[in-house]
């Protein structure tokens, strides 16, 4: 097991395990578990970590077989459920009696899950636009129709089939250039093992549509209102999800980068609010 190592320059702790893999920044206040989506990394938080610390502590968190977390072959570890139970460990670690919770795109069906069984861990929680998140049935069995076949092709065609998906970091548009340079950085190391195998266990059944009636913490939704894709499911989550509340943001899919200034300034508010 590797210990948590110290960086002086950077002043954030960076555990690493035969786990997760995390990263604890500098900050003030309960801490944030913040978790990417498909094909990106804990870096696509740059724009909002000063910001959050305020507030905060932030905790980057990266899925497996992105950014520096290990890419298990056991197919178990990639359903949803094998997730919730790896942030429940990483708070156990962080000795953390209840924090607050960000889950971007994909992410946040893992982050929406953890509240529902965990809801005295979470003080509130939050999420950007995921299409996988609140996914309904016909999305659901589309994805299962084609996963084996998608899987398949990014094992046979390595790093060069990933970068073919169109959520693939290189396709980004309105990304600042320091976050897009990142992600690209970072987009190197995808493994295709692991993303195949996200494809196959995550994906699809990740929706929460089941449990969002019954959400048992505030949350807070970032929509970047230009993605157009994700409008029905924002109307499905404002109409069904409990204890939501919904911020339009002058961005597409990625929100947190997009606009970064809107973000950071809701979330301060939605942290001090709920902070207590």
């Amino acid at each position: 097991m590797i210990g948590c190592l110290f960086y002086a320059l950077r002043q954030e702790k960076v555990c690493t395990e035969p786990d997760l893999n995390y990263v604890v920044h500098p900050g003030q206040g309960p801490y944030l578990g913040l978790l990417h989506g498909f094909l990106s990394s804990g870096r696509q938080w740059l724009l909002n970590l000063e910001a959050l610390s305020e507030v905060c502590t932030p905790v980057t968190i990266d899925m497996w077989g992105h950014g520096d977390s290990p890419a298990p072959s056991d197919l178990d570890l990639y359903r949803p459920q094998a997730y919730v139970d790896q942030l429940e460990h990483i708070r156990e670690k962080l000795g953390a009696n209840q924090w607050f919770l960000c889950g971007y795109s994909l992410g946040a069906g893992i982050t929406i899950r953890y509240t529902h069984q965990y809801p005295e861990r979470v003080l509130a929680h939050g999420l950007t636009n995921s299409n996988s998140a609140f996914a309904n049935d016909t999305l659901v069995q589309e994805w299962q129709a084609s996963a084996e076949a998608s899987a398949k092709s990014i094992r046979a065609g390595g790093l060069s089939a990933i970068e073919r998906i169109a959520v693939h970091p290189r396709h980004a548009r309105r990304l600042p250039q320091t976050v897009y340079d990142a992600l690209l950085q970072d987009s190197k190391k995808l493994s295709p093992d692991a993303v195949a195998n996200t494809l196959l266990r995550t994906n699809v059944d990740v929706s929460t549509r089941d449990i969002a009636s019954t959400n048992p913490r505030p949350a807070l939704l970032a929509f970047g209102r230009h993605e157009k894709r994700f409008s029905a499911a924002k109307d499905w989550a404002l109409a069904n999800m409990a204890n939501l509340k919904v911020i339009e943001m002058d961005a597409g899919h990625a929100v947190n980068m997009e606009d970064a200034e809107a973000f950071n300034a809701a979330w301060i508010a939605f942290i001090r609010e709920h902070a207590s």
